[in-house]
């Protein structure tokens, strides 16, 4: 176990250190509408992944995350309909433009693989628009779409990311 954990933190410490802007944690909350507005009450999710900086203005990079969609439960007197959370693993790559030194646009598009039973996935794409706060805390907006068989996985949520950049020793 020790050595597996000493491959994954080189590795992890080669990427982050060919890369300019670095390891991205974040975490969002929002609220669903179309599809799964009825079904779903509240949204939350993580992500993790990696940015580079091709240059001033354009950064590329890879994201993994969590979405889980907490369910709605509805209760009249005599009934009580009690629905299934939702629960998503996004895998997408990432395009971010920065026309100011504070602000962001991009997306992050690619495949979400569904978690809970019945749930197949689909295309993932999130647009987002990030604000920065400090040298390494962003806020953002976003809306993800995920197409799920016959319907449309639809949220905007409100993010916080925070970039860990690890220097190089030289």
């Amino acid at each position: 176990m020790k050595k597996i954990v000493l491959v994954f933190a080189f590795v992890l410490t080669g990427i982050t250190a060919s890369g300019q802007e670095g390891l991205k944690f974040g975490v969002q909350a929002g609220l669903p509408f179309g599809d799964f507005n009825d079904t779903v009450g509240v949204v939350v999710g993580a992500d993790f992944g990696h940015m580079w900086a091709l240059n001033e203005t354009f950064d590329l990079g890879i994201m993994v995350g969590y979405i889980h969609g907490f369910p709605e439960k509805f209760d009249n007197q005599d009934l009580l309909i009690d629905f299934p959370s939702v629960q998503f693993l996004p895998i997408s790559g990432s395009i971010r433009i920065w026309p100011s030194n504070s602000v962001s646009f991009g997306v992050n598009a690619g495949q979400a693989i569904g978690l809970n039973d019945g749930n197949d996935g689909g295309f993932y794409f999130r647009p987002q628009l990030g604000i920065l706060m400090s040298a390494q805390t962003e806020i953002n907006f976003s809306y993800t779409s995920i197409n799920v068989d016959d319907a449309n996985w639809s949220t905007v949520t409100f993010g916080i990311m925070y970039t860990l950049q690890l220097k190089r020793p030289y």
